[in-house]
């Protein structure tokens, strides 16, 4: 990399003519800033963002700054002060990483009892109340505690390997009646695993409640069905033990949930589809050694947070894209939409200044968004950039049938759409894996770990709060006791008008109470409305 020079930056070319020099200067890029892995048979390409040598001599005092910040936190520096927390998500796939030695073993210990666990659900040791074998699983958890899972099992699950998995990972009482529905009495020999890490995030709770309700209601024994992976003495630690609850996992208070995937949040799913969870830490681990390369130029999450900066102006002016053209990676994008933003999407720095910092993640899979979006992204609005992940080895059982073979057709288009950004002038980065498994999604998810990790550092923010969440909590629970107190003002029959509902309570704004009570409307409680609906000051409201 030596000979990466400022003047092959593409910033300089000339698009959409790209004429045979500029096409010699790409293909020096491309072999000056091309990353591999031997081992993990992955390779990571910069070359096609608009990063010079320039400005990645800038970025290096600060990328090797980032790198001391990053051993610091692996060393168990408090890195979340808003909480006095440590930040300890790489020691779960290095347990000899972690600075106290009974942390390793915990580590060690608990990996070891999810292996247990998960083979001995799938094979029938450990069975349903009713005497057969466990037939499902229904997942209970939010963000991370949901991502992280669905993640694992659309990535990783074979067909006719482990349990089928539902998810209860909203609170929309109409996803929850969908899920209950397509379970019905299986319900009775269907694994139900709750996940919060405080145990009194509401959304999990509401879930849970649900579901117990309705196994019981079919014949179900909920503790010896259920199943809490939460903090040690949590309230919902304390009930599964007090209600001798079929196992409990910890989950460790210096691990986040949008970093918790290999936690027993990801191991727990991991093992009960019969995956080899240990490769899976092992391919993470492989990638933060990667990562703690000291050389910028040879760390490939230094090298992708230093193309996100550039192509943001260090502001994150352009959105990521992602596009997978792998269907297993589907949900990829949607597991670093949290990973991504809520990491770096803050208001403040670290010196109290206005900052806004983020970037925004969306996309879904390759080739289906090249009949989606990619036609804005080639001649739209310039605010992107593109992350495509490809995979090399195809499937053996889809045959070649009259000279055509569809993985050759995938390659093209992944080749063809990065080719065509390009001559727009538009940026893209390319992930390439000589193949998909358990090993390589760790290191993909370890690589974009630890380039969250680096950027946020680049620009002065800490990536491991989210005072943004807790403020929406905050606000969230504040609308649920207006609710309460609503339906209290009205439980006398008299009606009355959303102002007068208001000052009666004497606080909330009169437009929260119209949202409250336009949906006690819409549902069967008793609640009715008289007036213009267009003229929401006329309307008046009360119960009968």
């Amino acid at each position: 990399m030596d000979n990466f020079d400022a003047e092959s930056s593409l910033v300089e070319m000339s698009f959409p003519d790209f004429s045979a020099t500029d096409a010699q200067i790409q293909w020096q890029r491309f072999c000056d800033l091309l990353w591999h892995h031997e081992d993990l048979g992955m390779w990571l390409d910069i070359s096609r963002m608009h990063l010079n040598n320039a400005q990645l001599e800038e970025l290096t005092p600060r990328l090797e700054k980032a790198f001391e910040a990053m051993k610091a936190l692996e060393n168990g520096a408090i890195a979340n002060a808003d909480e006095n927390r440590q930040v300890g998500h790489y020691w779960l796939r290095h347990p000899q990483l972690a600075p106290d030695p009974q942390v390793a073993q915990h580590i060690a210990e608990e990996i070891d009892e999810i292996e247990q666990f998960g083979q001995a659900v799938i094979n029938g040791t450990i069975k349903s109340p009713t005497g057969q074998p466990f037939t499902n699983v229904l997942w209970i958890g939010i963000g991370g505690s949901g991502l992280g899972p669905l993640l694992m099992i659309r990535a990783l699950q074979d067909k006719g390997a482990g349990l089928p998995f539902h998810f209860f990972d909203n609170v929309d009482p109409n996803g929850m009646s969908r899920v209950l529905a397509e379970l019905g009495d299986v319900l009775r020999t269907t694994l139900v695993v709750t996940v919060s890490k405080s145990g009194g995030t509401p959304e999990p709770h509401l879930g849970m409640e649900q579901a117990r309700h309705r196994l019981e209601a079919v014949g179900g024994n909920w503790p010896a069905q259920a199943v809490a992976i939460t903090m040690a003495d949590s309230k919902l630690d304390r009930q599964a033990v007090d209600e001798n609850w079929l196992h409990r996992f910890d989950m460790f208070d210096w691990v986040g949930g949008r970093t918790s995937i290999t936690s027993a949040v990801g191991l727990v799913p991991g093992a009960l589809i019969g995956c080899d969870i240990r490769s899976f830490l092992a391919g993470a681990s492989q990638m933060d050694e990667a990562t703690r390369e000291s050389d910028v130029r040879r760390n490939p999450a230094a090298l992708m947070a230093a193309a996100w900066y550039s192509a943001g102006d260090g502001k994150g002016k352009r959105d990521m894209v992602v596009l997978p053209y792998r269907d297993r990676l589907e949900v990829f994008s949607r597991y670093l939409q949290q990973l991504v933003m809520e990491s770096l999407g803050k208001r403040l720095d670290r010196n109290g200044e206005i900052a806004h910092q983020g970037i925004a993640v969306y996309g879904n899979k390759g080739s289906t968004d090249q009949h989606a979006y990619v036609q804005q992204l080639r001649d739209g609005v310039d605010n992107f950039f593109v992350t495509f992940i490809e995979v090399l080895r195809d499937v053996e059982d889809i045959p070649e049938i009259n000279g055509e073979r569809p993985g050759d057709f995938l390659d093209g288009f992944v080749q063809g759409t990065r080719s065509a950004l390009t001559e727009g002038g538009r940026q893209s980065l390319s992930i390439s894996m000589r193949q998909f498994d358990a090993r390589r999604l760790g290191a993909l998810i370890a690589l974009f770990e630890r380039a969250v990790g680096f950027y946020g550092e680049l620009v002065n923010i800490n990536a491991y709060h989210q005072p943004g969440v807790e403020a929406g909590k905050k606000a969230a629970a504040a609308i649920l006791k207006l609710q309460r107190q609503v339906e209290e003002v009205l439980s006398d029959g008299v009606s009355r008008s959303v102002v007068e509902i208001q000052q009666a309570i004497g606080e909330g704004s009169v437009e929260a109470v119209f949202w409250i009570v336009r949906h006690l409307t819409g549902n069967n409680r008793g609640y009715q409305a008289q007036g213009d609906w267009n003229k929401p000051a006329t309307l008046r409201f009360s119960k009968s």
